[in-house]
């Protein structure tokens, strides 16, 4: 296993070989953010920023207009925050091709504490017209994003993560904007996860399973523009749904879907993230047993939201 960040600079390295349209900004955090790997191998595609992540956003905006595709990498907390006001009005606002990915999300960070501990990133960009707002799951995906938002003309944010996840595909993911897949098929209870909560989600199915609950788990790390088709499907079939994610329960994943089926299907749901509160420092697996997020938590939220059908 890797984590989602070291899996994001071996993507970066694996596609600079191939193509040469896109440079590296860094906020001083390359090491955190695992870009050090590409600053080894191409060192003239690396551009150090300093802790400036306000001059880094306006940096990139500027670049986009020469052709090139800047990719801005940074903590979650400081690229949703601390340059928000810059990735707003100097990319989003005129849809400059910048792709920012942010590592360091949710309570997943562990020691670095609340500080450190973006719960708000997802709600944030997803408010901001014109973004594309992604959280892969593994590795494979991950270099499969990559290669997808590279190809994609506009601005783009993308979680990566700090700890280390299995990978739920064994090769060869085709992943698209917009797109979700369904890793598993049920009847009983559509469980929707994003980021590192998927396996989560999927080792919750398997125990629900010697339960006799089939439970259809959906990978959205799509989170906008949403796959809308595949959520309303799923859960015209199963009648209940079940959203997981390292974030805070409202903006984000869940709110997404919630907002889906309030207005196309109305269905019980039951969210599954940090309930509006800051995280504190601590082991990552205890910190997601203590705030509700680890995979008993979403075995429990199904049963709950099964009661509601």
């Amino acid at each position: 296993m890797i984590s989602l960040r070291q899996a994001f600079g071996n993507a970066l390295v694996t596609l600079a070989k191939t193509r040469d349209d896109f440079v590296v900004l860094d906020a001083d955090v390359a090491g955190g953010t695992f870009t050090h790997l590409f600053r080894q191998e191409f060192p003239d595609r690396f551009i150090q920023c300093g802790i400036a992540e306000q001059n880094m956003m306006s940096m990139a905006a500027g670049l986009s207009t020469t052709g090139v595709i800047p990719i801005v990498t940074t903590y979650g907390i400081f690229a949703s925050m601390r340059a928000l006001d810059q990735a707003r009005n100097s990319i989003a606002y005129p849809r400059f091709n910048v792709k920012i990915v942010a590592s360091h999300v949710g309570i997943d960070v562990g020691p670095d504490g609340p500080s450190h501990q973006i719960v708000e990133d997802l709600a944030i960009w997803r408010t901001i017209p014109k973004m594309v707002v992604l959280s892969p799951a593994d590795s494979v995906e991950m270099l499969s994003a990559l290669s997808a938002i590279l190809d994609y003309d506009g601005p783009v944010y993308m979680r990566t993560g700090r700890s280390p996840v299995p990978d739920i595909h064994n090769s060869g993911c085709n992943f698209s904007i917009g797109k979700g897949e369904v890793l598993r098929k049920g009847k009983d209870v559509t469980i929707i996860g994003a980021g590192i909560m998927v396996h989560r989600c999927l080792e919750a199915a398997e125990l629900l399973s010697s339960q006799n609950i089939l439970a259809e788990v959906i990978n959205l790390s799509s989170l906008k523009p949403i796959d809308s088709d595949l959520v309303l499907e799923s859960a015209k079939k199963t009648k209940a749904v079940v959203t997981a994610e390292d974030h805070n329960i409202i903006g984000g994943l869940g709110g997404a879907v919630s907002e889906l089926l309030c207005e196309h299907l109305p269905t019980p749901v039951i969210r599954v993230g940090i309930r509006d509160s800051f995280g504190e420092s601590g082991d990552p697996k205890q910190l997601a047993e203590k705030f509700h997020i680890d995979t008993p938590s979403i075995v429990s939220a199904v049963k709950k939201v099964l009661s509601k059908k």
